[in-house]
């Protein structure tokens, strides 16, 4: 498993015990059937959500996509069944203000403590929030690769693979130490 050893290289048990978990959603192509569309009204997006659910080092333990449209409940509901699934260690998880009760009493029922964590209302632009930047960031890694800057497969389990295969490479390049070779600084 390429979680664990990335896990154990960094001083850190091969299972996971605590997750994040967050959705984003992203405009798709023409070539995408509406029917795996829909619309995200709180961000004004007519497309797909990724969810995703990492552990506390920003790896990618579990990945759903989905239609828009679907609340963050929902998909946090699947993504914490399919992580318990695969990583029955863990048994804390923390998420945003998106998802709401259901979420939590459903992490509970599988002996996982949900935590939403707020945002300080008090403290204007962008701050860093307990344990979400992690999950933020994954995320950021996901979306430097161009075919997931939006979403263009047909299928929503082909967009689940390209993420899958982003994560392979991220997970390679903490296992190995080393990076892609890159085209700048060379003239």
């Amino acid at each position: 498993d390429l979680t664990g050893l990335a896990r154990v290289k960094e001083g850190r048990n091969p299972e996971p015990t605590a997750s994040v978990i967050d959705t984003q959603s992203v405009k798709t192509s023409t070539n995408v059937p509406l029917t795996s569309q829909g619309t995200d009204a709180a961000k004004k997006i007519v497309g797909r959500k990724r969810g995703i659910l990492t552990d506390t080092l920003g790896l990618i333990l579990a990945v759903i996509v989905t239609a828009a449209s679907l609340s963050e409940n929902a998909v946090g509901i699947h993504l914490i069944n399919q992580a318990k699934k695969t990583y029955p260690s863990i048994s804390k998880s923390w998420v945003d203000t998106g998802f709401k009760n259901a979420m939590v009493e459903h992490g509970a029922s599988l002996g996982v403590d949900v935590e939403v964590v707020h945002r300080k209302s008090d403290a204007p632009g962008f701050h860093v929030v307990k344990r979400r930047w992690v999950v933020e960031r994954s995320l950021g890694w996901i979306m430097l690769r161009r075919r997931l800057a939006r979403d263009y497969e047909t299928l929503p389990t082909s967009s689940e693979a390209m993420i899958h295969i982003a994560s392979i490479d991220n997970l390679a390049k903490r296992i190995t130490d080393e990076t892609t070779p890159t085209w700048r600084g060379t003239y």
